[in-house]
């Protein structure tokens, strides 16, 4: 079904997108996605310290399970993958949609603003970002909240960032705060780190969801449910392989939970699948597959995430739209326009070459377009249809509910 962008949501899109903006302006990578290999050279030496450190705990307590084994890969506190390393971008093992290209980032923050209008704009809005990567995401959604200051008003806005890794979350501190940061004074408080960004948009820092305070509350986990620990199962004559994240069903429930009692959504990014595929486990290392039980501690592990699983799990209560392709999502969210703007206003070859890229990258079917899905969590009465008003004062037009951005066609009146 095509719906039609009404006025407030088309003047919200070209304040951000249509306005010239100078191409020099506009990140990009044209690295490749942690989907597709490339030619880096294995340049980690074995992790043998997580070796031994596995090899006696399972000669102490017997065999570990496959979400044991992950789990202590990844987030050990002292040895683990993600506490230790700065993994991203091309010297690391895989890079993001956020690293490619700034769009992608500001396209989410234009359905951040949507959906705060759509829920009929709340006096406060936390943004809280699960597993933030490099900060990346987050800088270019506060770049379109500022831009947007006066649609905002007066709300109060601020940035919430769940990170288990020491070494992640100092350079997003970077990226994001610059000097303007600090630790907190005992390592048993929920808010590991402040800070403020330039702007002065306070900044926190969590090792877990539920350490967030509660507030209505938008929600963004971008490449976090593929790291969350799988448990596998072998089933029938034929031992097919099913997969179940259990973590990730808690955390769908919590975000369920929030969203019912203090309203906001939830936006889910991440390759995966619809209950469609069993066994998709497997490394990274280098932008390269890598064996999963190989020098454990040295790679990423990650696995698909099953979507209906976690629609299963988000229950009854809140309303949930997708998981549709990256590619959809992107193009209903108006990346076409936006490149249009930017290559209309640059005049360099070489800068053109690399925005069609970035573009070709995130949207075509064979390389990110079609490998990542959007999946919402909304509140009921975001899509319920507003009430007529009555008596005296009946409007000659009914009330409209403003369309889902992203998992809804747009188009401009």
């Amino acid at each position: 079904m095509r719906i039609f962008i009404g006025v407030k949501t088309r003047q919200l899109f070209n304040r951000v997108f249509v306005n010239p903006v100078a191409a020099s302006a506009v990140r990009w990578w044209t690295a490749p996605s942690r989907l597709l290999c490339s030619s880096s050279v294995d340049r980690d030496k074995p992790r043998s310290s997580m070796l031994r450190h596995l090899t006696s705990k399972i000669k102490s307590t017997g065999p570990i399970t496959v979400a044991e084994y992950m789990r202590e890969v990844l987030t050990n506190p002292v040895m683990g993958y993600y506490v230790r390393n700065n993994m991203l971008g091309p010297e690391g093992d895989f890079i993001t949609s956020p690293e490619i290209s700034q769009i992608f980032g500001e396209l989410v923050g234009v359905w951040i603003i949507s959906e705060w209008m759509g829920a009929g704009r709340p006096k406060q809005l936390q943004l809280v970002e699960l597993g933030p990567g490099k900060g990346s995401l987050a800088a270019d959604i506060i770049r379109v909240l500022d831009q947007l200051r006066s649609v905002l008003g007066g709300a109060l806005v601020s940035l919430h960032l769940v990170e288990v890794s020491p070494a992640l979350s100092l350079l997003q501190a970077q990226n994001l705060t610059g000097e303007r940061n600090r630790e907190a004074d005992s390592e048993d408080e929920p808010v590991y780190r402040h800070g403020e960004t330039a702007a002065g948009l306070p900044v926190s820092w969590y090792r877990r969801l539920e350490d967030v305070p509660a507030g209505f509350s938008m929600f963004v986990a971008h490449e976090f449910f593929d790291a969350l620990p799988i448990h596998k199962f072998q089933a029938g004559e034929r031992r097919d392989h099913v997969e179940v994240c259990a973590e990730g069903g808690v955390i769908v429930q919590q975000l369920s939970r929030r969203i019912m009692e203090d309203g906001g959504a939830a936006l889910i990014a991440d390759y995966g699948h619809d209950g469609t595929k069993t066994d998709t486990f497997r490394g990274f290392k280098g932008h390269q597959l890598h064996d999963v039980l190989s020098s454990p501690g040295s790679a990423d592990l990650t696995a698909d995430v099953d979507f209906g699983f976690l629609r299963r799990m988000a229950g009854g209560d809140v309303a949930c739209l997708g998981p549709v392709t990256q590619r959809t999502f992107l193009k209903n969210m108006g990346i076409d326009t936006r490149m249009q703007v930017l290559l209309r206003n640059c005049s360099d070859l070489s800068t053109r070459k690399q925005l069609v890229s970035s573009y070709d990258m995130l949207t075509n079917p064979e390389k990110m377009g079609e490998r990542f899905h959007f999946f919402g969590l909304l509140h009921p009465s975001r899509l319920t249809k507003p009430r007529k008003t009555e008596g005296l004062k009946l409007e000659k037009k009914s009330p409209v509910q403003l369309p889902v951005a992203g998992f809804t066609e747009l188009a401009f009146s």
